[in-house]
């Protein structure tokens, strides 16, 4: 059996499906989805592929709990060791494992991974200290920065951001590595100057920063950008309205990729097919269950940013709906 929170399950079965009556513990198969930081869109969408599969668990016999965990590359390798079941990643994540570059090199390509589907856009977000005088990511130069802790999807993508501007680590007067869920306060207690997130929008990661302490998005462009975004499929440009958040009144343009679910080709493919036929039978309610998911298309989810083979389960269910 792979690993459980306890709690989290606890929860879901107590606030999420109230009155259902569970198969025995017999019979109950447990999944448990990674996601990456509590405050971040990933630990929303486990919670939200877990509430929609845990109404059903009476008759499917699976319970689904969500795990916070170090993010996108911590997934792969805890999927990778048979340890978890679902994760959360980056395309551009999930790219660099099924090809064994980047932060896979060493390991080598996971054969075993597979795609279920993609979810939202997540641009890569650049916040600085409104004092600050940050105009432009080259700005940070000198600066203190928090470039994410090692295995998370940001740090991944600012590694790869740093060349590209003709920055390293040494450029920065400190280089933090700290989670997503710290970067917040150490922005606004004066610790670091800016810091790097891959998330969806609005994210309350984000809110939080921007309305404390007036914290102001920054613009992620130019000619080296472009550069980055041709060479790579994974990358898109991405443009963040004004107004989304406290005190940035401008539109914010950047680039990112798209958060995507995945698994091995170990997992049961009848327990796949369940957890895409939970989401997309309620896609509606689905949608409902966080901003970021707003304005999803199936048509888009089951092929955009997904670089594995699909899993069995799940091209089962999309044949049964026509969309293969």
């Amino acid at each position: 059996m792979t690993k459980l929170n306890v709690l989290a399950a606890a929860a879901l079965s107590a606030g999420l499906a109230l009155g259902a009556t569970p198969a025995s513990s017999a019979q109950t198969r447990f999944i448990t989805i990674g996601t990456g930081g509590v405050t971040g869109v990933y630990y929303a969408v486990g919670g939200a592929v877990c509430r929609l599969m845990n109404k059903d668990r009476a008759q499917t016999g699976i319970r689904c709990s969500v795990e916070s965990t170090g993010g996108s590359v911590y997934n792969v390798n805890t999927i990778r060791a048979g340890e978890l079941d679902i994760g959360v990643v980056q395309s551009d994540v999930q790219y660099n494992a099924t090809k064994g570059e980047s932060q896979f090199k060493d390991k080598g390509a996971m054969e075993g991974l597979r795609a279920i589907f993609s979810i939202h856009p997540e641009p890569l977000m650049v916040a600085a200290r409104k004092e600050s005088g940050v105009k432009q990511f080259q700005d940070f130069k000198g600066k203190r920065f928090n470039i994410g802790n090692p295995g998370s999807g940001q740090r991944a993508t600012v590694d790869q951001l740093l060349p590209a501007l003709g920055l390293a680590k040494s450029d920065f007067a400190l280089a933090s590595e700290l989670k997503a869920d710290e970067h917040g306060a150490a922005l606004c207690d004066n610790k670091i100057d800016g810091f790097a997130y891959v998330v969806g929008n609005p994210s309350a990661n984000l809110q939080d920063v921007t309305t404390t302490c007036a914290a102001q998005l920054v613009n992620v462009t130019g000619p080296a950008i472009d550069k980055l975004i041709a060479a790579h499929p994974y990358y898109a440009s991405a443009t963040i309205p004004g107004g989304t958040y406290a005190n940035n009144p401008d539109a914010v343009t950047t680039y990112g990729v798209l958060a995507t679910l995945v698994t091995s080709d170990k997992a049961s493919p009848d327990v796949v097919y369940q957890l895409v036929k939970a989401v997309f039978d309620h896609f509606d309610e689905f949608r409902k269950l966080h901003p970021a998911f707003a304005n999803l298309d199936p048509a888009h989810m089951v092929k955009d940013g997904l670089t594995a083979p699909l899993h069995e389960g799940a091209v089962k269910y999309y044949k049964e709906k026509g969309w293969m």
